[in-house]
């Protein structure tokens, strides 16, 4: 019995571990904003959905992360925010006034 309870806790334990989140860094080039997503222990995201909104959360674009991981939109003339939400943790953002 003991024994359980210790397994159960040592894989209590080892879970948080192996929890990555999400992360996104993007830049203006141009009238295109390229940003490239991924996770906190450095693996793509390949295939993954990005979407821009506006500041009244209204979807402009969405777009999917391509095989070096990476998205590319338009550049939008209104307020916009990126988000990665790989649905854990919290979603990565990257706010306009960021470029």
């Amino acid at each position: 019995m003991m024994r359980a309870l210790l397994l159960c806790a040592g894989l209590g334990l080892a879970a948080p571990a192996l929890a990555h989140y999400p992360v996104m860094d993007c830049s203006r080039d141009g009238e295109t904003v390229d940003c490239r997503v991924g996770y906190s222990d450095g693996t793509l995201a390949t295939g993954a959905e990005v979407v821009m909104y506006s500041y009244d959360d209204e979807e402009i674009a969405r777009a999917k992360a391509d095989a070096r991981s990476e998205v590319h939109f338009s550049w939008s003339e209104q307020e916009f925010y990126i988000q990665f939400d790989a649905g854990h943790e919290q979603p990565a953002e990257f706010d306009y006034v960021e470029l």
